[in-house]
């Protein structure tokens, strides 16, 4: 057998040790948060039927969604026909009935409506699992990737929507962002200005198109509204619209007038300014007029979301929404469970990831795992080394035993490779005067220590 080069499939990567240390920081942190505000964790498979999935991203999305073939002969269920045009979109029904998860709200849902005579509404709950779609890798962007989901069902306050706002900033600034951004706007203000535009049938190209304006500019979605249906006339009426500025209010304000004829565009803005009430009642009134922003070309491209609508960015590297949710009313009545509302938000680890090592905002304690290593002097020390190395882990220090008795440069060469801050020599005299010796592998100190003083000093 020839021999095969090893390769990664594009869009993934493997992770290290170190990697491995900062990602859980990032999870870590998450969760806490999460408990903190009162959510719950659960877990979903990685893959779902496909019928689940499809449907509920929009036609872009479900593009993206990774099919997984049936097993065994795939095409035996096939027409010949199918075969001969290559129509690969027909013939999928008939080769694949599984696909990975494109995302964990979807999931998510499946699982409220399987579970809804086990759960206690309102179900408040987070998820931390990968995810896969079939697209284009970049800087920011992977096929495979990590969300951090936070979701409550079983609840229509808008109070739901205030405190993920303050989920978002405790988030953010407990792992040391200090510029970040949070968007809102509501499905219902795009519905409103599609109506006033004379095309509320084509919500969805609108917002499909409009959610691109930071990525392909203003001309860039003048074309593609122009391919979807859309006129001169109707964009020179949603030019102004979404070029919207001022303040939160004054954009508020201006909306208001705009879409006076719209009741489901007003209901929309009503919305928002009850959140927007909600945190001025917490007391945070600096944050909503330092980080919440109601941005009228958010539309997060998604088919499922009915209200309120959230993405973060942080303005201190350039890098893509680093967060993103809304409220999705009807998401559960796709699986027959109607009349349960919804609302999420999602955290993108791998940007965060990305954010927090350009800004060197990792902690050095989440890089390393082992407190300290002891070096192995040989099989008659073992009786004295070994017990301490039991009371050490006993006592929750990290520790390690060097497994062979090898030169002290290599033993030290591996404790400064693995960044172990502190090495431990348990040597015959050290044994005699049952003091060790304790080195700093930062600063290249040394001192003697009792077995009761080193544990007390690591732990």
């Amino acid at each position: 057998m020839a021999n095969i080069k090893p390769s990664l499939a594009k869009g993934t990567r493997d992770f290290s040790p170190r990697e491995m240390e900062k990602r859980n920081y990032i999870f870590n942190t998450l969760k806490a948060v999460f408990r903190k505000f009162g959510y719950s964790e659960i877990q979903t498979p990685s893959f779902e039927n496909l019928a689940t999935l499809t449907g509920k991203y929009g036609e872009e999305g479900d593009k993206l969604i990774f099919k997984i073939l049936n097993s065994g002969d795939y095409l035996a269920k096939t027409h010949d026909q199918l075969l001969t045009e290559r129509a690969s979109q027909k013939l999928i029904p008939y080769i694949s009935e599984k696909a990975l998860r494109y995302d964990l709200t979807v999931p998510f849902a499946r699982y409220v409506v399987m579970h809804q005579n086990e759960i206690t509404l309102p179900f408040k709950r987070f998820q931390i699992q990968p995810v896969w779609r079939a697209d284009r890798p970049q800087r920011g962007r992977y096929r495979e990737f990590y969300q951090c989901d936070v979701d409550v069902v079983g609840s229509s306050s808008l109070l739901n929507e205030a405190e993920f706002v303050l989920v978002y900033q405790e988030a953010f600034t407990a792992l040391g962002l200090k510029d970040f951004t949070v968007k809102i706007n509501n499905r219902k203000i795009l519905s409103g200005i599609a109506e006033v535009v004379g095309k509320p049938e084509l919500i969805v190209d609108m917002t499909v198109a409009i959610d691109k304006l930071d990525k392909i500019g203003l001309e860039g979605v003048h074309k593609e509204l122009m391919d979807r249906g859309f006129t001169e006339e109707d964009l020179n009426v949603l030019k102004p619209i979404i070029l919207l500025g001022g303040s939160n209010v004054e954009k508020l304000g201006a909306l208001k007038d705009v879409l006076g004829d719209s009741s489901v565009g007003l209901q929309g803005i009503e919305e928002v300014e009850q959140v927007f009430r909600y945190l001025r009642q917490f007391g945070t009134a600096d944050l909503l007029d330092s980080v919440v922003e109601l941005d009228i070309t958010l539309a997060r491209g998604l088919n499922y979301y009915t209200g309120c609508i959230f993405e973060v960015k942080t303005n201190e590297v350039a890098m893509g929404s680093i967060g993103g949710g809304g409220r999705y009313d009807d998401l559960t009545g796709m699986f027959g469970l109607k009349d349960l509302t919804g609302v999420g938000i999602s955290f993108g680890a791998d940007r965060i990831y990305d954010v927090l090592e350009e800004l060197n905002l990792f902690p050095e304690s989440s890089s390393v795992s082992t407190q300290v290593l002891i070096v192995n002097f040989g099989d008659e020390t073992y009786p004295h080394a070994l017990p301490l190395l039991y009371q050490l882990r006993d006592a929750g220090i990290s520790a390690e035993f060097y497994p062979v008795a090898a030169k002290l440069k290599k033993q030290m060469g591996y404790a400064d490779d693995k960044q172990i801050p502190y090495v431990l020599l348990v040597g015959e005299e050290e044994i005699a005067s049952g003091r060790y010796s304790l080195k700093d592998m930062a600063s290249g100190t040394q001192r003697k220590v009792s077995q009761e003083e080193l544990i007390t000093f690591l732990s």
